[in-house]
């Protein structure tokens, strides 16, 4: 253990100059960088301590004409000239440097200190491509070179000073002491018998002559292959810095990156949002989301629009941002539009519009910690998709803000067709109280939707977990109507319950058309088949589903799904389905049904064969069977079944 106190700064005598330790260091180079070798920990390896120990003598120059040391008067001198004469003092002075210095390349690295520069690799000297290490010696050199890494550094020092330096106990103590050992008694006591001393003489343990020997040639060739790949890659890395605006090419007409423009600097700028008139909405061509006026009580909060805006151009890393699927994140095109602003429950919410999405900002009302960004896609909204926006969610309760032209709000559950909506009554601002979301968490005993009435029209819309709620109708395609009916109402509250299937998927518009009725066999009553569309704002994944519903059966069974196909839409308003049935009998029967375009059904494969005329099918079947169905459409041409 090494004493890092320095002693009293007043006993400090003068460094020998630096042409007298030069001169030592030069005559008597051989054995400093000797002693440095054997003081040094064995563990390091002899590449390692034969250029460690070069480096400590090296280092051990005076750094300036004159250098006062924090060490006591330093005597004695060569071997063999003790006395401390004054012409000893420069040998004395270097190898006392380094003595340290492999004191301290013997201590170990810790997280706790800074590295000392002798615990590093040294800098110089430095070899490339060769191992140094002494000549081999004898069986009894190997003992000693054990041995003496049994010791520790201390031991190994006293052990040096005595054998090698022939110095004597009290000079031994007197050096460790200058050293900054701890504890040289110990450490004399600890460095053995003087029988081999001889043996330290060696050339087992002279680093300076050394023989040479190749590193691993193979990992060299890797190395260098691997230096050589890196520095192409970081040459042409540059080069595409280099390029005009910092990539693969010259970006033309386009103003440097750090110019800015000025169609985004208007984004960010509260004052420029746009505002429509409280009344657009009756004279405009067009009813969507960009006649609806700004509405809130904070709609003229500078501060809290500008980090709204501000947010959405650069949302950092706290800010939970959320998009429906096919709607981009980026930022503002230019100028918004403002929708609403105000406090919401325990939140503050903005609503902005771009023309292409609605974007939803909400934070803490105390605080920006916790802030939220979600994006709606809603390009080609019309009175009947923007006749309201999903203001916030809270404990399972949402609340709506409705869209101007809305005079009456009430809550409908889509399972309970034969009970009246419960009327709502909305803020001046047209916020409705918190409904409960019908997201059914594990069991469906009840689905809420909002009947809107306005613009000559009653519509029913539900939420989906999204920004948008989903309007829902019924009828066959490109014959879309509103849900009012009781028959259509007794249709939704059996296929409810499917709707979970199509959340968060950037739904527009679920439509429920009755494709088909068809009695069962062996008396079994009378069927009826359902196609659901979810059609989505990004018009590329819309989902369908074709349902069966037993007779008697309050919830219809999904019969074939299928996602980005046409059918059951107005592009191909046509679907053909089937399912297992059994009878109360205990027989299973293959039933399918198509729209009214089939004029034949045909079921093969599972051991079932059988052909119907019409749009419907009935044929006995093993249970379990895998059965193909197709069809032929009037015109003659053939169809396939929905999957």
């Amino acid at each position: 253990m090494l004493n890092v106190t320095a002693p009293d700064t007043a006993t400090r005598p003068l460094s020998p100059d630096v042409e007298q330790a030069e001169a030592a260091i030069v005559e008597h180079y051989p054995r400093l960088v000797r002693l440095a070798y054997l003081v040094l920990p064995p563990a390091l390896g002899r590449n390692r301590r034969v250029l460690t120990a070069h480096a400590l003598a090296q280092r051990a120059l005076p750094r300036g004409r004159r250098e006062r040391e924090a060490v006591p008067a330093v005597r004695g001198g060569v071997p063999g000239q003790r006395g401390g004469a004054p012409e000893d003092s420069g040998y004395a002075y270097v190898r006392l440097r380094v003595l340290r210095g492999a004191l301290e390349g013997g201590l170990p690295l810790t997280f706790r200190a800074l590295p000392r520069r002798a615990q590093l690799p040294p800098a110089l000297p430095q070899v490339w491509g060769l191992r140094l290490f002494p000549r081999s010696g004898g069986a009894e050199e190997l003992a000693l070179d054990q041995w003496l890494a049994t010791l520790d550094g201390p031991g190994r020092a006293a052990c040096v000073l005595r054998a090698l330096e022939r110095l004597s106990e009290p000079e031994v103590l007197r050096v460790l002491d200058e050293a900054g050992v701890a504890d040289p008694a110990a450490a004399v006591a600890g460095s053995g018998e003087p029988a081999h001393d001889a043996l330290f003489a060696s050339p087992e343990f002279d680093p300076c002559v050394l023989q040479a020997r190749p590193t691993d040639l193979l990992r060299r060739r890797r190395l260098v292959r691997g230096s050589l790949a890196a520095a192409a890659a970081l040459a042409v890395c540059g080069a595409l810095l280099a390029l005009p605006g910092g990539g693969w090419g010259a970006d033309g007409a386009a103003a440097p990156p750090y110019a800015l423009n000025p169609a985004a600097e208007q984004a960010l700028d509260p004052g420029r949002l746009v505002r429509a008139a409280p009344t657009l909405w009756r004279a405009s061509s067009r009813t969507d989301f960009s006649t609806w006026p700004a509405r809130g009580d904070r709609a003229d909060d500078a501060a809290l629009l500008r980090r709204a805006l501000a947010v959405w151009a650069r949302p950092g890393a706290s800010v939970a941002v959320s998009a429906t699927p096919g709607t981009p994140a980026g930022p503002a095109m230019g100028p918004a539009q403002l929708l609403f602003a105000g406090t919401v429950d325990q939140a503050v919410v903005v609503l902005l519009y771009d023309g292409l999405r609605v974007v939803r900002y909400a934070e803490p009302r105390a605080g920006t910690a916790g802030a939220a960004l979600d994006f709606a896609r809603t390009d080609g909204a019309s009175a009947q998709t923007a006749a309201a926006l999903v203001l916030s969610r809270v404990d399972g309760n949402v609340r709506y803000l409705t869209a101007p032209w809305v005079t009456a709000v009430a809550l409908r559950d889509l399972l309970k067709p034969g009970e009246g909506p419960t009327a709502l009554k909305t803020t001046p601002d047209g916020v409705t109280p918190p409904v409960v979301s019908p997201a059914p968490a594990g069991t469906c005993s009840s689905w809420n939707a909002l009947a809107l009435t306005g613009d000559g029209a009653t519509r029913l819309i539900t939420d989906l977990g999204e920004l948008t709620p989903a309007r829902l109708t019924s009828g066959a395609p490109g014959a879309e109507r509103d849900v009012t009916e009781a028959a259509e109402l007794g249709d939704w509250s059996r296929i409810a319950c499917l709707l979970p299937s199509v959340r968060s998927h950037g739904v527009r518009t679920v439509n429920a058309w009755t494709y088909a009725k068809q009695p069962l066999p062996e008396g079994g009553g009378t069927a009826a088949w359902l196609c659901t569309r979810a059609e989505t704002w990004q018009g590329a994944a819309d989902r369908v589903q074709a349902q069966f519903l037993a007779p008697g059966a309050s919830a219809a069974a999904q019969a074939a799904r299928a996602e980005g196909t046409p059918a059951c839409g107005s592009r191909e308003p046509r679907v053909l389905a089937g399912v297992l049935w059994k009878s109360r009998a205990g027989q299973w029967y293959v039933v399918a049904a198509g729209s009214a375009q089939f004029a034949s059904v045909s079921a093969s494969g599972g051991g079932v064969s059988g052909t119907a005329n019409g749009n419907r099918l009935a044929v006995k079947a093993p249970a379990g069977a895998q059965v193909d169905l197709s069809g032929r459409l009037t015109d003659g041409s053939k169809a396939g079944s929905l999957r």
